[in-house]
């Protein structure tokens, strides 16, 4: 154990120690703060119905609203969008329209109750065209700079509000330690202190001052423990090689002293840092699912460790919990969940819910205390201010995609560079280059830049939005008198000067990105070696949401930078290579020699990776 991580166990001890002695743990400052707004919230929750405190519990997706008009009728307190429920064109204009309309629809109630629109927010405001598409978690957990993360945060946040919507699902606090995982992008890096102090700033950085109009309410996810399930303890799943999800939403099967010191570490911060919503994961423990745990999501989360805010399941997550849908809803309303994500089958979950309550097996204490702590959040907002309007402020439009939040984006992707070799001085590139030559289709791929989470959900190849590949930024940062040539197969790099290779993986979210091996497909192998046999230099940029195996890629590599998922910006690459700045990212993930290794975490016993969790090489 390193003594950093004893520290946070120690920590932690004290802290579990001293709720065990108080029965309950005061809130944190930021959480007494949120639970200091009940004085407003008592007199409206007690002028409500059974139906308006449901219908405030309740978020469907827009894509599926049987009618816009169900937000009015129904009483519904939140909607969303999710990975790829868009406006038909996907434009800024659309989507403020498509938030104005159902806001609309919200107000027009008795109460007046304004929705809270809930979106994946989670490297910029990725489902739409042209905003600012930052590096994934992945490769900010690279840069150790949590200045750097708030303000990637708030940029986001500003994009966010300029289409209206007040709500980010993010940040997520996953601890990933097993890089077979299709979300291990999603997280800042293998140690719960990275992750706690990355995800802080995030939650600053989203939240800020929450009656700000460029602020959101942020979300921190997925509680807790899905960067810890086993392999091979997933959900059934045909798509999927031997029919079962490798790791994604499976089983974490490690004791509980294991889950609070590197799963639960990452929640405290948020928590400190005052985020409003928590989202519980899909994932189990020891069998049981966190969705429908009382002890996870009541006990620790809400008692002992004060949180005052409140959770929302993940998307159709309660299908997972045992029992028909009725012993489904009642186990996890009764466990502490607050609102349900309920995409398409919100009508039958507020019928279903209101049964439960009129038959008493969910007591109206628990209706009470969800619909509190949401209201909490919607007036900490200022959401319930008579200035409040349902309009997205239009003077927000001119920053989304602006050159200075593209500046931001693009001093993340230098940071989060991690050069792993650099042999003979091949980088940063010499003055005087004749010829640099790229090859790889993958250097002129937006898409596969950008990975999962970009405009679809899945993301996908192409140039899917408005941004700059690395091949465009090569040409670009070019100094006079050098000639950039390209080519997708390695061919005509004979007699360049330096040859730059770009290889990675397809985009990918979720569970298609679950991996059994970790292997680089050979096509890439082979375009390094063809490369390599012209005599040229060779400098390797890998584009992954992970470690992968290099070895035979590295053999014949001059340097080799691990990019990551850098987004939109690949001037940020150019800096780099050109020498404008010198290369500081550290590897926020320990690397394996073979997928036979996998998973490899600091502190494992048997140590002994490709390179250490916190390497990285500079000029």
């Amino acid at each position: 154990m390193t003594a950093r991580a004893a520290s946070l166990m120690a920590a932690l001890g004290l802290l579990i120690l001293a709720g065990a002695a108080q029965g309950r743990q005061a809130a944190p400052p930021a959480q007494a703060r949120l639970a200091a707004f009940d004085a407003q919230v008592r007199p409206l929750l007690a002028s409500m119905t059974l139906d308006e405190k449901i219908g405030q519990m309740t978020q469907p997706d827009q894509e599926f609203l049987k009618d816009p008009s169900d937000v009015a009728t129904l009483f519904i307190g939140s909607v969303l969008s999710g990975g790829n429920s868009d406006p038909v064109t996907n434009t800024i204009e659309n989507w403020t329209a498509m938030y104005e309309a159902l806001q609309a629809q919200a107000v027009k109630t008795r109460l007046r109750i304004p929705l809270l629109y809930g979106v994946d927010a989670v490297h910029g405001h990725n489902n739409v065209i042209g905003t600012v598409i930052f590096p994934h978690n992945i490769g900010l957990g690279a840069t150790r700079n949590p200045k750097l993360v708030e303000e990637v945060t708030r940029i986001t946040a500003k994009e966010v509000r300029a289409t209206g919507i007040n709500w980010a699902f993010a940040p997520c606090v996953a601890v990933p330690r097993d890089e077979r995982w299709g979300r291990t992008y999603e997280g800042y890096g293998e140690d719960p202190q990275l992750v706690g102090e990355l995800g802080e700033a995030a939650v600053r950085g989203l939240q800020g001052d929450l009656r700000s109009p460029v602020s959101v309410a942020a979300c921190a996810k997925h509680f807790v423990g899905d960067g810890g399930t086993e392999f091979g303890t997933g959900l059934p799943n045909s798509d999927q090689p031997g029919g079962r999800f490798p790791l994604d939403q499976g089983d974490m099967r490690i004791p509980e002293a294991e889950v609070r010191r590197i799963h639960l570490a990452p929640y405290i911060n948020a928590i400190r840092a005052g985020v409003v919503t928590i989202m519980p994961s899909y994932s189990s423990w020891n069998g049981e699912k966190m969705s429908g745990s009382r002890y996870w999501l009541t006990d620790v989360l809400k008692q002992e460790l004060g949180f005052q805010g409140f959770l929302i399941s993940d998307y159709n997550a309660l299908d997972q919990l045992p029992g028909d849908r009725a012993a489904q809803i009642e186990r996890a309303i009764n466990a502490g969940m607050d609102m349900v994500m309920v995409p398409q089958a919100y009508r039958e979950f507020i019928a279903t819910l209101k049964q439960l309550v009129e038959s008493g097996r969910v007591p109206m204490s628990r209706i009470d205390d969800a619909v509190t702590r949401i209201l909490r959040v919607k007036f900490a907002m200022g959401l319930m201010e008579k200035d409040w309007s349902p309009k997205a402020d239009p003077a927000l439009l001119e920053s989304v995609g602006s050159a200075a939040h593209r500046a931001v984006a693009r001093r993340a992707v230098r940071e989060s560079l991690v050069l792993l070799k650099n042999d003979r001085g091949t980088l940063p590139f010499r003055a005087g280059l004749k010829r640099i030559h790229v090859a790889g289709a993958a250097a002129d791929d937006l898409g596969v830049q950008c990975g999962g989470w970009t405009i679809e959900w899945q993301g996908r190849r192409g140039p899917l939005t408005i941004g700059t590949t690395l091949r465009a930024a090569i040409e670009q940062s070019a100094r006079r008198g050098t000639q950039v040539t390209y080519s997708a197969d390695g061919s005509g790099a004979a007699g360049a000067d330096v040859a730059v290779v770009v290889i990675g993986e397809p985009p990918y979210a979720e569970f298609f990105g679950d991996r059994r091996d970790l292997e680089l497909p050979a096509a890439d192998v082979e375009l390094v070696k063809t490369v390599k046999a012209t005599g040229v230099p060779v400098v390797v940029i890998l584009l992954s949401g992970r470690p992968l195996i290099i070895n035979d890629v590295l053999a014949h590599a001059d340097a080799f930078i691990a990019a990551w998922l850098p987004g939109t910006e690949g001037l940020g690459v150019a800096d780099v290579l050109f020498g404008d700045y010198a290369p500081t990212g550290k590897l926020p993930m320990s690397w394996p020699r073979s997928s036979a290794q996998v998973p490899i975490n600091v502190g494992d016993a048997s140590y002994d990776p490709l390179f250490p969790y916190g390497f990285g090489l500079t000029y």
